[in-house]
């Protein structure tokens, strides 16, 4: 069974800075779409970022030029680097396997990134 496993969240001033991560377990990372997701109290999960498995990448208007995703495909592993966060960045964030445009497995716990002075 292929897990999903966040971290790096944390407490963070404005304007300040956090990296992400996310371990995937099993095969399925290695030749597929991997996104970034966040969910903010009382919002509906959203697209924040997306990466193939060449690096090509893509991100939502929210967050470009601010955060940047790169994945290591040896170690199954992609990042989520967030710059110049602001207090509406705060949200549990997620990672998935991107498939058909959807995310694909079960979510797993996320991390919670909290954007506060």
């Amino acid at each position: 069974q292929v897990q999903l496993v966040e971290s790096g969240g944390g407490l963070v001033q404005p304007g300040g800075s956090l990296r992400l991560s996310c371990a995937a377990s099993g095969s399925i990372f290695s030749s597929n779409l991997m996104g970034w997701y966040r969910q903010a109290p009382g919002k509906q999960r959203e697209f924040i970022a997306s990466i193939f498995y060449s690096g090509t990448a893509n991100y939502a208007d929210s967050v470009k030029g601010r955060f940047t995703i790169s994945r290591d495909n040896a170690k199954n592993t992609v990042y989520l680097q967030m710059n110049s966060l602001n207090p509406e960045d705060t949200a549990l964030y997620y990672c998935n396997v991107v498939i058909g445009g959807r995310p694909y497995l079960s979510w797993g716990q996320g991390t919670q990134v909290t954007v506060s002075s």
